[in-house]
């Protein structure tokens, strides 16, 4: 087959579709060879007169087949399967379709968790209408749906009631029933890097779903003093007077500026977008703080790198949701809580 500088390789004449047929001239691009190509498609297909054959980059490899009902990861997809979603605007950053989904399946669980990109003003209907699907136990929820979400709930949680925020719900006989467990996934994850905040002066920027859970968390593990930031004043200010009759003298309100203070927090979404600004004034960083961030996308957010560049030790928020993230699964299989969540959560 002759072939012209561009890669293309026209069929014989006897292939090419007459004047009436030109309307279904089809144009397609093909790795491997011309005259397997050829022969696979011309003899049943002759509107089949240009095709680019393309070199190809890596050799083709025939993987391992699954069985007809599990994922490449093991996990089952069949008509038995429950379904779980994440909901959030947007999805594209979240772990838990691959993390969870994983977890539930090493548990022995037939069930998925699926990405869902819900717009703000869709979310009540959507929680409405999910209540109608049968297979579907529970919903993963994150940015900016968490506070939202406490209110589509027939019930929740004492700890995501006093937040006002949820950040998993599951089916009831009454409804949605809700939960928060991003303080405790912040502040495992932290603890696990060897860090004590007993005691210690914590600056806290983001108030809102997440940011409320991690508040009262701190409080919970014994820090010293929580200071506050948040750019609305007004949920700054209101959840500051809900924590200060909890845990008289060791709330205040803070700002950006981070000397002074122990371990600072991000749990506002800044650093998704490369030209989000820091949370903080990062030329107060010194060598030996922390510094802990929720944001998961990019993994290493600029504040991350910043605080390391500095000599800071540091948890992403990759490690925020690793290690909330079977408790999650637990929640949503109705799995026992332990001791320590049940006094937590008669807070």
């Amino acid at each position: 087959m002759p072939a012209t500088r561009d890669g293309q390789r026209q069929l014989p004449e006897k292939a090419r579709p007459t004047p009436e047929r030109r309307h279904a001239q089809t144009v397609t691009s093909c790795y491997g060879s011309a005259q397997i190509w050829y022969a696979i498609f011309a003899p049943k297909d002759a509107s089949l007169t240009n095709i680019q054959f393309l070199p190809a980059k890596r050799p083709i490899t025939m993987q391992p087949q699954t069985a007809p009902d599990q994922t490449s990861t093991g996990i089952t997809v069949n008509g038995e399967t429950r379904l779980f979603p994440v909901l959030g605007d947007p999805v594209d950053q979240v772990r838990s379709p691959e993390v969870v989904s994983r977890i539930l399946a090493e548990r022995g669980s037939n069930a998925i968790v699926v990405p869902m990109h819900v717009k703000p003003a869709d979310l009540a209907s959507v929680f409405s209408a999910f209540l109608r699907i049968g297979n579907l136990g529970g919903m993963l929820i994150t940015v900016p749906h968490k506070q939202a979400s406490r209110d589509l709930c027939a019930d929740c949680s004492d700890r995501a009631r006093f937040v006002s925020s949820v950040n998993v719900v599951r089916r009831t006989a009454n409804g949605w029933y809700g939960d928060n467990t991003d303080g405790i996934g912040f502040l495992d994850a932290i603890a696990a890097k060897g860090f004590d905040v007993t005691r210690k002066r914590v600056l806290l920027a983001g108030l809102g779903g997440a940011g409320a859970a991690i508040a009262l968390e701190f409080l919970l593990r014994g820090v010293g003093l929580l200071a506050l930031h948040d750019i609305d004043t007004i949920r700054r200010d209101s959840l500051c007077d809900r924590l200060e009759a909890r845990f008289p003298g060791r709330v205040a309100t803070g700002g950006a500026d981070p000397r002074g203070f122990d371990l600072l927090a991000n749990a506002t979404p800044l650093g998704m977008r490369p030209d989000d600004p820091y949370p903080f004034d990062v030329e107060g960083f010194r060598s030996g703080q922390f510094v802990a961030c929720v944001v998961t996308k990019p993994e290493i957010s600029p504040l991350i790198l910043e605080a390391r560049r500095r000599g800071c030790d540091t948890v992403t928020g990759i490690d925020m949701f690793d290690a909330q993230a079977a408790r999650l699964a637990g929640f949503l299989e109705r799995r026992d809580l332990d001791e320590r969540e049940r006094q937590i959560m008669r807070l």
